[in-house]
Parts: structure tokens; sequence; C-alpha cells
């Protein structure tokens, strides 16, 4: 039967191979940027982890050392401070500390391989939770035309960068706007779904499908080389196998909701299987608590398990190799300083960052302005560290691409001496 590539396509998504609306794939899926196969290039893999829906900062890493500031804002909402019983602030430094539930987080800060920055975020001032996350994932705060992502820029600038359209590959059927730039990525639902969940005689099927529009063995043109080139990245997803993967050092991943557990599995997977992978991004949303947030045993605390839980194995599981990888997380804005009367924080400002890696320096950096009423920002936490000047540091000494005029444009980066030079 001879096929159209519109046929093609609809066969594909009925058998669940190829993803062509967002609502067949949960938000959770990893989106998967590759090097050519075999061919590492010379810097740290790249995952990026957005914490949608403006995660609330101040109690995540609790400044506990401001004291009465902090208190009487939140007299319901605030962590405990530091020996003050179950569910207290685990110490950083004296002044801040971490939330309980990201408790698996605090031996990697301990020896070094967790570096957190607060008081940063981006500089737009809006609330929106859709222009917040457009701007930063774009890396041009208040520019909604960019088009382009600061990772798509950062791959696109890249001193190795190869001529592969298939150089993304994305786990979902939508690539986040970070990714956005002269890509073309490759939607995959996950490792063991690509599979179609053994039914692998529909995947030959499909196979022979695109093989009817295309020339793969000998391409005449940049459509069938293309096409060839999908050939390899199935050739090479088949020889994973999700369920055989065994994580090192007696790490059990979280069994969550959202996926995000199975999702840093899976990257861990790639990573130690050599194929190239050159930046994941992942999602792990829920973080909109205007109402009765839960800061200690509730949803908050819940949730903020499963981000401590998953980052902590992770880690653990990739053991050595966490040398040659930088972790990044962000959220498109904090939350107001003062609880509301629904027992939960609206939308703020300023926000904190995590690096994890072999290349961090480790500890707690930021410009404190403290919560003072007057040293806010309309009663949000200012920031005095911009978002870009930590992804900058990460791009130019750890994944080693100096263009940083061309990842974040019209920016005067700031070196902060967060990580170490690879």
């Amino acid at each position: 039967m001879i096929q159209t590539r519109r046929n093609f396509l609809q066969q594909m998504t009925a058998s669940g191979a190829v993803g062509v609306s967002r609502a067949l794939f949960p938000a959770w899926m990893p989106r998967l940027a590759f090097r050519p196969a075999l061919q590492p290039g010379p810097g740290d893999v790249l995952v990026t982890i957005f914490l949608r829906g403006g995660i609330d900062g101040l109690s995540a890493v609790v400044p506990y050392g401001d004291g009465a500031h902090y208190y009487d804002a939140r007299p319901t909402l605030a962590v405990p401070e530091p020996g003050a019983g179950t569910g207290a602030t685990l110490d950083l430094d004296g002044y801040f500390g971490l939330h309980p539930s990201l408790a698996p987080l605090k031996d990697i800060y301990d020896e070094g391989g967790l570096t957190i920055v607060h008081a940063t975020g981006s500089i737009d001032p809006s609330r929106s939770h859709f222009d917040a996350m457009q701007f930063m994932e774009y890396g041009t705060p208040g520019n909604k035309t960019t088009g382009t992502g600061w990772i798509g820029r950062h791959l696109q600038s890249a001193a190795w960068q190869n001529d592969s359209p298939f150089r993304a590959v994305g786990m979902g059927a939508m690539v986040p706007n970070s990714l956005r730039g002269g890509i073309a990525p490759l939607s995959l639902r996950s490792i063991a779904d690509f599979h179609l969940r053994g039914r692998e005689s529909e995947l030959i099927r499909a196979r022979q499908a695109l093989a009817q529009l295309y020339t793969v063995e000998a391409p005449a043109d940049a459509l069938s080389a293309q096409a060839g080139l999908v050939f390899e990245t199935v050739d090479l997803l088949q020889s994973l196998s999700a369920a055989d993967y065994q994580p090192a050092n007696g790490v059990t991943y979280p069994t969550d909701e959202y996926g995000f557990g199975m999702g840093l599995r899976q990257i861990a997977q790639l990573i130690k299987a050599d194929v190239g992978l050159e930046v994941a991004c992942l999602d792990l949303g829920g973080w909109d608590t205007h109402e009765n947030q839960g800061t200690t045993g509730g949803y908050f605390s819940n949730l903020l398990g499963v981000l401590g839980s998953g980052l902590g194995a992770f880690y653990t599981d990739l053991d050595d190799r966490m040398g040659s990888v930088s972790v990044v997380t962000m959220s498109e804005f904090g939350r107001r300083v003062t609880e509301n009367a629904s027992q939960g924080t609206d939308h703020g400002h300023g926000n904190f960052m995590l690096l994890l890696g072999g290349g961090v320096k480790g500890g707690v950096y930021s410009r404190w302005p403290t919560l003072a009423p007057d040293a806010l920002n309309d009663g949000d936490l200012p920031i005095t560290t911009d978002y870009r000047d930590v992804l900058a540091e990460v791009v130019s000494k750890r994944l080693l691409n100096p263009a940083l005029d061309k990842v974040f444009p019209n920016f005067q980066t700031t070196d902060l001496g967060l990580v170490l030079p690879r």
C-alpha cells in the first residue's frame, strides 16, 4: 500500500509511537538533546528541572536567620527553626536551612555537591505563569518575540555543533521553550513506551512505512537524509530497555504520580549508556499553592519530598559520573513573603535555584536583602542575582561554550564564582 506522510503520522499516533498532540503525554516527560552517538562533546551533560507553578522558595530554602521578619509574616506556614523538634529546618550555614522534606540533599550539600542560590530569578515583574515561564525559558526577560530558547541557542552556538536535524529528542509531544531553536526534535513517550509496550511488530511496520516515503539507504535529498537519521535514533533507543535498568548503589527512585522519579531514572540510564546525551529537560509542576499550602506535613511538604528524593536518587545513582553532569533547577517566580488568609502564598518575585554536580563549589550564595519590610519589593523578596548569570556560568565553565552573547543576547553576564572550570 502506498503511504502518504499524513497517513504515516496518523498510524504512528494510533500505535503510540509519535506524539502530535501535547494532550497525549504528561508534562513530566523529559526532553532530550543528543550529540552524535558515541561522540561525546567536551562539556558536562546538562539536566534542567523546571519547577512549574512558582515554588515557595522561602519554605524550600528557609531564611530562619531573618527571625521575626520571616516567622511573623508566616504564622501558620513558617518552617520551624533548627532544633525546634519534628519538622524543623535543616541548618546549612547558620542563617539558611533546608526544608526537612529536602533531607536527601543535605548529605550532598555537606560533601560539596550542592550550591544553592537565593534571591534569584527573572527580573521581569510579571506575575503571569505563562509569561514568566516563557521569559525565563527564552532567556530574554520581557521579550516575547525572541522565538528561541537559551538552551537551543547554546546548542546552535557550541563549537561542536553538528548538522543533524534530530540533534534534539523529546520524551513527550511538546518541546519546552528553552530548547527551541535550530533543532528538530523527535517526540517519544519514554524508553519503555517507545517499544510500543512489547508490540515490536508495530514498530517494524512503522519503519517499513517510513521507508516507503524516503530513500534511506542512499539518500538523495535532505528529507531522505533526515529519515535515515530517524532510523539511527530508532536503532539506538531499541538497544535500551527501561525495564532491565538497575540503578547503582541500591538506589530506588521515587514512584510518584508526577512521574518525576521515572523521568530522572531514564535520564540516568541514557547518561550511563554513553549515547551522546547532551541536554535533558524535565518538569515538576504543581507549585501554585494559593490555598492550604501544607508547608509541614501537607501538600507542599509531600511535593517537595518528591523533588528531594528524586534528586538524591539521581545523584547517588550516577555516583562518579556526576563529575560530568550539571543539574540546575529553576521556577518562574517565587511566592510573597506574607501568607494569605487561605493558608497559602500568592505570586511573588525572588526565588532560589539549585546547582548539583561535581563541578559546583558548594554552599549558599546570596546577596541577601533580608525580609525587613523596607527591603522588600512591593511585599516580595527582591531579585539580587539575575538567573541568567547563574546559567551563564554553567554554560561557559561546565558546558564549555564561551558564546554567552549568543545564548543570552543583550545581557552583560557577571561571573559569580558558583562552579569550577571543567
